[in-house]
């Protein structure tokens, strides 16, 4: 057996609460605990969710506004500028960690690659079903990480068809059906497993350890023959351990200050002390793995804790982030004002939370068809296609 070093990712996440300095901190407690790379998450309020997008519940629990405001103004609180980013980003070269972003919209993927120089991509769990931003990433020709929270092994066959379909076609497809059966070419195979990592994950935050189904990751990489690796919301650090163990290329895990602060992840996030022994605890796994310590990697996992999270394999939505779904996920929505009778073009489409409308996987069927009812901004789009 032998042993790659496994890619830490810390996730700062919106854990800055807004605060840039609070973020120059982030980076700073990320570089001390020996992370590979520390990440952001880079969005547009208005471009993200709704003005009327409810909160997730662990969002209401988690912020200090609880139900007093919209998700949409939670996240306005949470954006970071484009001289935010620039800041960021020479902090992170002055610590020598490397900086990462997770783009929410295409601008911001734009932005991140265009003008910042990113060359690795990591999609969230909300944008396992979101077609049109895994085609513009693919199509940037860059890797991709992407988390499957709430997903199922249909939604991630149906990310990679699309992520394969950009990587080989600088054009958009005309429909669905253009992209939905791209894992049948073996040059398409070949793209992905030389491009892309699935990061199985659980979006409860934290993510009860019955929830966790630690199989679903080889279910992923036996199923597409892809690297995978594991995102993590339980509290502490043993299941990240047990996913390199299992043979996690990368793992990302969220870290805050101080778990006390009010804030939607921090409740699910590492002190920084925690994130340090997870480090360490994961760099010592890697040693085992490549001095073939076979019984102590065994019985890392006979740990009672890991051998509640391994589940069954089955690669779907656990009931506690079933809760979250609906607010956490997109759909397509009504950009502007549409008059009845008008076709539809690419600037009337908004791909927002909630799930309200119709799966941005059908973005391309929808486009260029006749609206037979008038539509409002942030009017969820169902048309018969």
């Amino acid at each position: 057996m032998t042993s790659s070093k496994t890619l830490i990712i810390a996730e700062a996440g919106v854990n800055h609460n807004g605060d840039i300095n609070r973020a120059f901190d982030l980076i700073d407690i990320a570089a001390e605990a020996g992370a590979d790379i520390v990440k952001f998450q880079s969005f547009r309020a208005d471009k993200l969710a709704s003005k009327n997008a409810p909160k997730a519940d662990y969002q209401i629990k988690n912020s200090d506004q609880g139900t007093d405001e919209s998700q949409y103004d939670m996240l306005k609180r949470l954006e970071l500028s484009e001289r935010d980013h620039a800041a960021l980003i020479a902090h992170c070269k002055k610590r020598n960690i490397a900086f990462l972003s997770t783009p929410f919209d295409i601008d911001g993927l734009h932005m991140l690659v265009d003008k910042f120089g990113i060359t690795t991509i990591k999609l969230g769990s909300s944008e396992l079903t979101n077609g049109p931003i895994l085609l513009a990433a693919a199509q940037t020709g860059h890797k991709v990480i992407f988390s499957t929270g709430m997903g199922s092994l249909n939604e991630i066959k149906e990310a990679l068809n699309i992520l394969a379909y950009g990587y080989l076609n600088k054009t958009p497809p005309s429909s669905r059906s253009d992209f939905q059966n791209m894992l049948n070419d073996a040059a398409a195979l070949e793209v992905l497993r030389e491009k892309v990592t699935v990061l199985h994950c659980n979006t409860a935050y934290p993510t009860p350890l019955e929830d966790v189904n630690l199989k679903a990751m080889r279910t992923i990489s036996d199923t597409f023959g892809v690297p995978t690796g594991y995102s993590d919301h339980t509290m502490g650090i043993d299941i990240p351990l047990a996913a390199v163990v299992m043979g996690a290329t990368v793992i990302e895990k969220h870290f805050t200050q101080d778990r006390t602060l009010p804030g939607p992840d921090h409740k699910a996030s590492l002190q920084p002390d925690e994130l340090k022994a997870m480090i360490t605890a994961v760099r010592e796994a890697e040693r085992l793995i490549e001095n073939n310590r076979n019984v102590e990697l065994a019985e890392i996992l006979k740990r009672p804790n890991i051998q509640k999270a391994l589940g069954n394999g089955l690669k779907e939505p656990s009931a506690s982030e079933k809760i979250n779904a609906h607010m956490a996920r997109k759909s397509i929505m009504a950009a502007r004002h549409i008059p009845a009778g008008a076709t539809l073009g690419a600037n009337d489409i908004a791909i927002k939370r909630p799930a309200s409308g119709a799966s941005p996987m059908e973005y391309w069927d929808i486009l260029n068809k006749i609206v037979d009812q008038t539509y409002e901004t942030d009017q969820p789009l169902f048309i018969s296609t």
